[in-house]
């Protein structure tokens, strides 16, 4: 039975660029996906796009492809990704200068676009998910409305020979899916396939996740190789059922344990995991070990959509202000602890219109366990408060950095930071109401 061979290149933005350079070089690919995208950053990405046009995309975008091109191209290795995030279009246009500075000609870059609903929101009365309210209670504050997409756009641009696809939001499993569609001829309406299919998508999405990198916790569950850990690639058969495997010579490890913890990752029911294709049922999933790091995956369910898509919606919150001061030597605690009142204090004489404020002793208490007696010899106090305005969460910094003087002794390396919040809430919205747009582009 024909096979084809996908690759996960990243499990979010910030991830490691040469795993996904060797899965290339050694992995005989028919497809590498790259997957960037969570909540927040498509809310950034538009931020960064209203501050300059000519961005919006994923900052990693043109590293990756200069290290990751000139292999594919080679290879004839697909490449999908929705590291367009707020700028499909332009990160495009970057992939195609990528491509012509390497010396690629003809490459034919897609752009999929028409996540981007933020009229439609802004324009209708949506129920927030999360909690009772409204999206018009946000209105005023609202930065971005992205619908998750499915496999429409990547399918279009696949049956026009893109070699390269760049999307916005789209979901994280429907970027494996779309390849497995294409190539096997599944129909639209072929839910137990589509359901083997977001299978294989979900258990790869979250790249070196179910190599161990989520997984280890020395002398509990061990983990060779984390410092070499080797991103996950999958062989999947006509029928649907796949083997999840990694290169050879690479660290980390792909067992029963590290497949079934992914596969429970972030799956709210399995019995009902809500797509925008399908609603895939993960109840009668079975996994065979056939060997060293190859596991067997069958017997995924589907039954169809419900017609409505997610939109994560990215509003402006509030403010952050954070200041972090040391204390070391005999009584470094009590020092710190006396520092801790005096910004108490400060702040409350400041009058501040602080929403929360959490003070810990790093070291000592800062993830909620109460310590033993012993005294450590050092502690670093760390100040943090939620604030409406940039102004006041400024001078949370500013109150801890004067400690320097004006608090207990022997107080140093201060530091602070202020930081916008942007938070983010969810509708769903009919999928009527969303059409995947493709641009192609050729690199000369």
């Amino acid at each position: 039975m024909r096979t084809i061979r996908l690759g996960a290149g990243a499990g979010y933005s910030g991830d490691r660029i040469d795993p996904a350079v060797d899965l290339v070089r050694r992995g005989a690919l028919d497809y590498l996906i790259f997957e960037c995208l969570a909540e927040r950053t498509i809310a950034l990405a538009q931020l960064e796009r209203r501050r300059d046009p000519e961005s919006g995309f994923d900052p990693l975008l043109v590293r990756r492809m200069e290290a990751i091109l000139p292999e594919a191209a080679r290879r004839a290795t697909r490449i999908i990704t929705n590291m367009g995030a707020a700028s499909p279009r332009k990160a495009a246009e970057r992939v195609a200068e990528v491509a012509r500075d390497l010396g690629l000609s003809g490459l034919k870059i897609a752009a999929v676009d028409g996540d981007d609903v933020l009229e439609t929101v802004l324009g209708g009365d949506w129920p927030v998910l999360e909690h009772e309210a409204r999206v018009a209670d946000y209105r005023a504050r609202i930065i971005s409305a992205n619908a998750y997409l499915g496999v429409g756009g990547i399918l279009s641009a696949l049956a026009q020979g893109a070699d390269v696809i760049i999307t916005g939001r789209v979901a994280d499993a429907a970027l494996y899916l779309a390849p497995m569609i294409h190539e096997f001829g599944w129909a639209l309406g072929d839910w137990d396939r589509l359901a083997q299919g977001t299978l294989v998508g979900h258990l790869l999405e979250c790249a070196g996740q179910i190599s161990g990198g989520y997984f280890a916790d020395p002398g509990v569950k061990d983990v060779p190789g984390l410092d070499r850990l080797g991103f996950p690639l999958a062989e999947v058969s006509a029928d649907g059922t796949a083997v999840i495997t990694k290169l050879p010579e690479t660290g980390g490890q792909i067992s029963l344990a590290t497949c079934k913890e992914q596969l429970l990752y972030e799956v709210h029911d399995p019995e009902s995991y809500l797509q925008p294709d399908l609603v895939a049922d993960f109840s009668s999933v079975e996994m065979e070990e056939l060997g060293p790091d190859r596991i067997r995956i069958s017997g995924a369910r589907g039954k169809a959509a419900t017609g409505l898509l997610k939109v994560s919606i990215g509003y402006e919150d509030s403010w952050l202000g954070e200041g972090q001061m040391s204390y070391g030597g005999v009584s470094a605690v009590g020092r710190a602890r006396l520092a801790q009142e005096i910004i108490r204090q400060r702040l409350a004489q400041h009058g501040a219109g602080i929403q929360e404020l959490k003070t810990d002793l790093i070291g000592l208490d800062a993830l909620g366990a109460r310590p033993n007696p012993t005294e450590p010899p050092e502690v670093r106090l760390r100040v943090i408060g939620r604030t409406a305005t940039e102004a006041e969460a400024r001078l949370i910094c500013e109150e801890v950095e004067a400690l320097y003087t004006n608090g207990p002794a022997g107080g140093g390396g201060a530091r602070k930071s202020v930081t916008h919040l942007i938070g983010v809430i969810s509708t769903l919205i009919p999928e009527a109401r969303v059409v995947p747009a493709v641009t192609m582009l050729e690199s000369l």
